[in-house]
């Protein structure tokens, strides 16, 4: 995904910190979304479906690892690096026990920050480009149309890689049934009958995890898919 598609959430309760992060991400390229406490960010985060969290331990009302914490509980995936001033081993041990996954401390190197924010969204599958796109354990080549698993390397049809392509680019959303079909389907498809995708989701993921072991695809009632 094009880094202009990619949002970021960031949680600062220090007004010119909070500024300085989205100066850099957005000067990378991505889009923000900041917030000075935790208050409204998990209705934010049922409404939309930012690709990364950036939260301060320092929080009014409650503790950045504690709200962390809570989303874990409450099953929300969605990756976070926390970027504080608590920076003893038992705070960064803490932190990624209550569901970091990275920890970066303050005073920051800018440069490091971006770099760091660049690598976790590669890992996590939400920032990819190029012809070789690679994610979780399957790595997709776009110019051969193979996709490459740990034990063989499968051919797809240029409509299956265009699919898998864009259900990489939105790893971890739900996916709702018209906007994989405007993307994907040149023909007009009717809102009820949504049986070629159907299909062809299936087929594709026959092919890549035909035994169900990856567990890359997930189908969401009323809604769509999910690929993760």
């Amino acid at each position: 995904m094009q880094k202009e598609k990619i949002e970021i959430l960031v949680i600062e309760d220090e007004e010119d910190i909070l500024e300085l992060v989205e100066y850099l991400l957005n000067k990378e390229g991505y889009k923000t979304t900041g917030f000075l406490s935790t208050e409204h960010v998990m209705q934010f985060l049922d409404e939309e479906s930012p690709s990364l969290l950036i939260v301060d331990r320092n929080l009014p009302n409650v503790e950045g690892s504690q709200f962390v914490s809570h989303l874990r509980e409450q099953g929300y995936t969605i990756p976070v690096i926390f970027l504080t001033a608590k920076d003893t081993q038992n705070d960064i041990e803490d932190g990624f026990e209550s569901g970091g996954d990275d920890y970066i401390t303050k005073p920051f190197n800018p440069k490091e920050f971006i770099l760091r924010v660049n690598a976790l969204l590669r890992r996590t599958g939400a920032l990819v480009s190029g012809d070789i796109v690679k994610y979780k354990e399957i790595t997709l080549n776009r110019i051969k149309k193979i996709v490459s698993t740990k034990s063989e390397d499968i051919v797809l049809t240029q409509f299956e890689s265009d699919l898998l392509y864009f259900l990489i680019q939105n790893a971890g959303k739900n996916i709702d049934r018209e906007v994989l079909h405007d993307a994907l389907w040149q023909d007009k498809m009717e809102s009820s009958n949504y049986n070629a995708m159907n299909v062809a989701v299936s087929r594709l993921k026959k092919k890549i995890d035909p035994e169900g072991k990856l567990g890359y695809f997930h189908a969401i009632w009323g809604v769509g898919y999910k690929f993760e």
